[in-house]
């Protein structure tokens, strides 16, 4: 088995934000990491962060939403490390809006960025990751498994992330393969608020609040962050935060009219 040290880690989105977080917290054991995202220059930032924190960097400048970008994305990772023990589907979109007024466009575009690139990115990966035996990270969300309010397409994009979750921890588990589900609550981010715009029309104020106004406190990236590497050593299967959400969701399962109004209270 690799040594924790030696892992290396590809991140989709993982110039900034969670991903970015994710990277430190690996690199800070001495991982080598793959930055996978669209802006070279926030990638570089990046990688001179992981850097400092003693990981040793690969940057991609790709588009997950594209075969031919995602192909290359793999290539460039053996061409350097010669094997992936860790890939961590970070990247995604969130989004406002009332489900009626959201176009079709619009909920294309979410499902190709929030699932069918990630769906992408795994089965690129995965004869890599049965090679070594080792892990897949999926970035849900809370809305993964229960939607309120105002967040438009988002948790239907987010939904089958936990699904696909699942059926890959059956199909992969006889080869070895570590799948681990993330659903975490709104993460801290500074541009909090001025994501939106014209997806804001007609919604109120509270909807453009991180999660759309839903009362838990914001996380910091570096806690979640911990958290997973924590959970890839440990392979886990699903990490909730707030782990009191758990609550929310079995009420849920038990009694829709009961889950439906704890989500109104809640937001």
């Amino acid at each position: 088995m690799t040594q924790k040290k030696d892992q290396v880690v590809l991140i989709t989105g993982g110039s900034a934000g969670l991903g970015r977080a994710i990277a430190l917290a690996f690199a800070a054991r001495g991982a080598k990491l793959v930055l996978v995202a669209r802006d070279p220059a926030r990638l570089a930032e990046a990688a001179a962060a992981v850097s400092a924190a003693g990981g040793e960097v690969l940057t991609v400048t790709a588009d997950i939403t594209r075969d031919d970008d995602v192909r290359r994305m793999i290539d460039e990772t053996m061409a350097r490390f010669g094997r992936l023990d860790v890939l961590v589907n970070n990247a995604g979109k969130s989004a406002r809006g009332k489900l009626l007024d959201v176009s079709l466009d619009d909920y294309r575009a979410l499902w190709e960025v929030n699932f069918l690139a990630l769906v992408r990115c795994t089965q690129a990966a995965a004869p890599l990751l049965i090679a070594s035996r080792g892990h897949i990270v999926n970035i849900g969300s809370l809305a993964s498994k229960s939607a309120s309010r105002y967040i438009g397409a988002y948790a239907t994009s987010k939904f089958p992330v936990a699904a696909f979750s699942q059926q890959l921890r059956l199909e992969l588990a006889d080869a070895g393969v570590h799948v681990l589900l993330v659903c975490p609550g709104p993460i801290h981010r500074d541009d909090e608020g001025s994501r939106y715009g014209a997806e804001m029309k007609n919604l109120p104020d509270s909807a453009k609040l991180p999660g759309a106004g839903v009362k838990v406190k914001r996380l910091r990236p570096e806690a979640v962050a911990a958290r997973i590497v924590r959970g890839v050593d440990r392979r886990e299967l699903e990490i909730v935060m707030p782990w009191k959400a758990r609550i929310l969701f079995t009420l849920s399962q038990w009694s829709p009219s009961l889950g439906d109004w704890l989500v109104r209270k809640m937001t």
